[in-house]
């Protein structure tokens, strides 16, 4: 009886902890939710999605103010993370487009390829599609990080079979900014980065502010 009834115990602590469990960046997206209620969201914004890349860009919604930016990233993301959050960070807002920086973190994954990292993107972006399917939507390409440079190969991979991808479909816009942060002999740019060289400096958001404006609708 004893030996059953701590079964049953280990049991019912497994139920509990699994139940309490809770998915990946939950805690950051009910800051996003509570947010909104104190401040009411601008109606049809100009919508920033991604991962840390977007989050961080901290003068986002001053840059682009003119456009009714509004910045909605997860730090750490990955795409999955993203499909899984649409209903909190995406279509709640009604925007008039979305400008999307995510795939960073997918490439970090050893056991991600850049076809995996495509398959995962078509999915973000034909579930955006299902539900906002004229909303114009302009992915960014993943970036040159002098930190990732062991997969410098797959970023170029993934990059190249997302644009070919993007480039198929209506009202979607791939923005390359991984030549750009890149020098004339195709070098990386420490110089663009802070130290952790993942993550970007002003000068490094000023390039992909140019890049963006001529693909931005008012």
């Amino acid at each position: 009886m004893k030996k059953l009834l701590l079964v049953m115990l280990v049991a019912v602590q497994a139920f509990t902890a699994a139940a309490q469990e809770k998915p990946r960046y939950w805690d950051d997206v009910q800051v996003i939710k509570k947010f909104d209620q104190m401040y009411t969201p601008p109606a049809h914004p100009l919508l920033f999605i991604g991962s840390s890349s977007i989050r961080k860009w901290g003068d986002l919604e001053r840059t682009f103010a003119p456009f009714t930016a509004m910045n909605r990233g997860i730090g750490g993301a990955i795409v999955n993370d993203i499909i899984f959050y649409l209903n909190d960070i995406v279509f709640p807002y009604q925007p008039k487009q979305i400008v999307i920086y995510v795939g960073d973190n997918d490439v970090a994954k050893e056991e991600f390829t850049a076809d995996t990292i495509l398959q995962h993107t078509k999915e973000l972006l034909t579930a955006i599609r299902a539900k906002l399917p004229e909303v114009p939507v302009v992915y960014i390409s993943i970036k040159p990080s002098p930190a990732r440079a062991k997969w410098m190969d797959k970023i170029k991979a993934a990059n190249q079979l997302i644009r070919d991808y993007v480039s198929s479909q209506k009202q979607m816009q791939f923005v390359d900014i991984f030549k750009p942060m890149q020098d004339a002999k195709g070098n990386n740019r420490p110089d663009l980065f802070l130290q952790d060289m993942v993550h970007m400096n002003s000068k490094g958001y000023d390039i992909w502010r140019k890049a963006l404006l001529p693909y931005l609708k008012k």
